[in-house]
């Protein structure tokens, strides 16, 4: 049972790791001198000391030797490390293409498009509810395509990248630090390989642009685990239905940085798209909650029922010796047989 102090705690580091991401887009916008897929492999690679640095202070490397035995596990794992990787680098190329909105978007259908998944991939049975926001996810995409003249595949691209990529997790079975750790430690090398190209051909911004440049390109490691590792002491200590809620806070801050630091075009039909994808959102919300709340209840009515349950069972034992309590009375009271002929043994 999580206390109250455990719970605020929880909602803190959630709120941290969510607006940190939500925040991503800044720090992106301060690399715009090196090319995405400069900034794609310094994020790999420096992400590496900084979560073999987690596993060290946490004292964590048993799950290492029985993972190197299991290669389907690592097979998962490396498609982890390509899906997350193309996510990554389109999101990057994304903030600095100056598409930050449709990238928002993206991270706005993302719960949508996992709920699809869950159904075609999964056989999950969806409620009522769950059917009509996805419906309404459905529209919203035919209207953005309309809006933008094309089909948002940025958007599309960061919403199935990222729901495969949780598809995939669920097959790995790696606590967050571990699966991170592991990913990153397959993405390393070949980055690193890009990287040492990069600068035996004069490319590389790291080396050109100046100590500041270069700082900000280390900086990537922290970038990535910091609010990875919020977002792991927020899942320890809140409900999933409170995680499902905050998720929307990072898109929400890419739409508000979109609009107000980005000044990205937002015109009518834009904002009906959007509009829509909020709808089915709301929607969405309001199921898991109404569902939460009845499991609760259901959990606390089946308590109620097993608490009326073990008291009757109680009384009936109580009951029962007070009978068997009596009955030893009685023998006891009762006078003991003479034999036959008054005569004593």
């Amino acid at each position: 049972m999580q206390t109250r102090s455990d719970q605020r705690a929880g909602l803190a580091y959630g709120v941290a790791a969510y607006t940190m991401w939500g925040l991503l887009p800044l720090y992106w916008h301060l690399l715009d001198a090196a090319a995405p897929s400069e900034i794609l492999a310094h994020r790999m690679v420096w992400s590496l000391p900084v979560a073999l640095v987690i596993l060290a202070v946490l004292r964590r490397w048993s799950w290492m030797g029985p993972l190197l035995r299991q290669p389907r596990r690592l097979a998962l794992i490396l498609l982890c490390a390509v899906v997350i990787s193309t996510n990554w680098f389109l999101y990057i190329w994304a903030v600095n293409a100056g598409h930050v909105l449709e990238a928002s978007l993206g991270y706005f259908i993302n719960p949508l498009v996992s709920i699809a998944f869950g159904v075609l991939f999964l056989r999950e049975r969806l409620r009522p509810l769950q059917w009509t926001a996805v419906g309404i996810g459905a529209v919203a995409v035919v209207v953005m395509t309309v809006a933008y003249g094309k089909v948002p595949w940025i958007a599309l691209g960061l919403a199935f990248s990222f729901a495969t990529y949780g598809l995939v997790k669920k097959g790995v079975k790696l606590d967050g630090i571990e699966g991170f750790s592991a990913e990153t430690a397959m993405q390393m090398l070949p980055a690193l390989g890009f990287l040492i190209y990069l600068g035996l051909h004069g490319e590389a911004s790291f080396t050109t642009g100046g100590v500041g440049q270069a700082l900000l390109l280390s900086g990537c490691g922290i970038a990535t685990a910091v609010p990875l590792i919020c977002f792991g002491a927020s899942a320890m200590r809140l409900p999933l239905t409170m995680i499902g809620m905050l998720q929307y806070l990072a898109p929400t801050f890419q739409f508000l940085l979109g609009l107000t630091v980005f000044h990205e075009e937002m015109p009518a039909e834009r904002w009906a798209g959007f509009a829509l994808v909020w709808a089915a959102l709301t929607v969405l919300t309001w199921d898991a909650l109404r569902t939460a709340r009845r499991g609760r209840a259901a959990l606390a009515d089946a308590a109620a029922n097993a608490g009326e349950a073990a008291a009757a069972e109680a009384v009936q034992v109580a009951d029962a010796a007070r009978e068997a309590a009596a009955a030893r009375t009685a023998a006891a009271q009762t006078p003991a047989p003479q034999p036959p002929g008054g005569l004593t043994q």
